[in-house]
């Protein structure tokens, strides 16, 4: 009787999974486990790139070959599928974003007596890990890492410091929190470093709310050749790649639709695609709850000709009802992870809309709200899973629902 266990899959976390239910960190598909816990790689275990993995939070799977990362999140929305009884027209090939492309990152850093500790926290802990590479960022970002972490330790506060990064159409979007500027000269370095930096923009929240302090012409960000202006803090899609593919996915789908609902609409991410990439006489109502997201979609919106209408409404206290949804041709939707449970039993109630685009970036609260939608009469024609966040456990994905 052999003493070694086969790894069959992976756990939503990230954890090998032996034939006997057994969980062992940081193996995949095809290794072998001994009676005394050590991992024997198989062919599909690699060397992860990046020395930080085991340490840093930011991924859990660098171990993994592409075969298995793309089989992790292909599993993952399948299966969230199959566990509400659900099963796709059409599964379209997974998408993994590239290395060195995700545009948008929240960081850490921590003034010490030598200087500053900057990067990710560990998993499960609040110990940061210093980071001086970091394969899953953008290079935009990635060259901030030095400079950042000696201007923190320069003039930064005792305690934790949080640094938000996304990149616009100007570089670099950079907001400090937790971050009292001490002083004239703390004011001046921070300045300095916005301009020795090329950054598009730096806010600092010193306890108040989030200040511009730098910003040398308004930051924006291209959707579908539109320019938007961009808030502090605004939500972006994590990589350029998953994005065009989602916005190409749903542009397809949604073909000869004229009049489109789309709800959570953001920045205009999908709304000046739609508007923009369909029939000529295609108008698409823009719907979404945080007013600064509102405000710049609206102010761009008027340079489509009236084909995109954006309205201020939280779809989740007040959802569109059955009676406006029915003068839609078809709806799309990109909610937040906690899914949009309340405006899809409206969607579902509404008789006469025949088509849904669901995005997605939890794949439970996603299939809880297509069971509702299964039980409207709406059947899932065509899913695709994304691993936009590469070697990370979170998966999301693009659906469509038809009746």
């Amino acid at each position: 009787m052999s003493d070694h266990s086969q790894i069959v899959r992976l756990a939503a976390k990230g954890d090998g999974v032996t034939d006997s239910g057994q969980h062992v960190a940081l193996a995949v598909p095809g290794d072998t486990v001994t009676a005394h816990g050590e991992v024997v790689p198989g062919a599909h275990h690699i060397e992860p790139p990046c020395p930080h993995f085991g340490t840093c939070g930011g991924c859990q799977l660098q171990h993994a070959d592409e075969e298995t990362l793309r089989n992790f999140v292909h599993d993952r929305v399948i299966n969230a599928a199959k566990g509400q009884g659900l099963e796709a027209g059409e599964v379209l090939d997974t998408h993994l974003s590239p290395t060195n492309a995700r545009r948008r990152a929240t960081l850490h850093a921590m003034r010490t007596h030598k200087g500053a500790v900057l990067g990710f926290r560990e998993g499960g802990s609040h110990r940061l890990v210093h980071l001086d590479e970091c394969p899953v960022l953008h290079p935009d970002l990635t060259r901030l890492l030095g400079p950042l972490r000696d201007f923190v330790g320069s003039h930064g506060p005792k305690g934790n410091v949080n640094l938000a990064l996304s990149l616009c159409d100007q570089g670099v979007d950079l907001g400090l929190e937790h971050f009292p500027l001490d002083g004239l000269e703390a004011t001046e370095a921070s300045l300095d470093f916005a301009r020795d930096n090329a950054l598009a923009r730096l806010t600092i929240d010193q306890g108040y709310g989030a200040e511009t302090v730098w910003e040398p012409e308004p930051a924006t960000v291209t959707l579908s050749r539109m320019p938007v202006a961009m808030p502090a803090g605004a939500f972006l899609q994590a990589t350029a790649e998953a994005e065009a593919l989602m916005v190409a996915d749903a542009c397809e789908w949604l073909g000869e639709a004229r009049l489109v609902a789309d709800l959570f609409a953001g920045l205009g991410t999908f709304a000046f695609a739609l508007a923009g990439k369909g029939p000529s006489s295609r108008k698409v109502l823009a719907a979404e709850a945080d007013q600064t997201a509102h405000l710049a979609c609206k102010a761009s919106s008027a340079r489509m000709g009236g084909k995109v209408l954006a309205i201020h409404r939280d779809l989740f206290r007040n959802p569109l009802q059955p009676s406006e949804l029915d003068r839609f041709d078809a709806v799309l939707l990109d909610p937040p992870r906690a899914g949009a449970r309340a405006q899809i039993a409206e969607i579902a109630a509404a008789s006469g809309l025949e088509r849904v685009v669901y995005v997605s970036c939890n794949p439970s609260s996603w299939a809880r709200d297509a069971a509702i939608l299964a039980a409207g009469g709406f059947k899932l024609a065509k899913l695709r899973p994304v691993g936009q966040f590469r070697w990370s456990t979170h998966v999301e994905l693009v659906s469509l629902f038809e009746r």
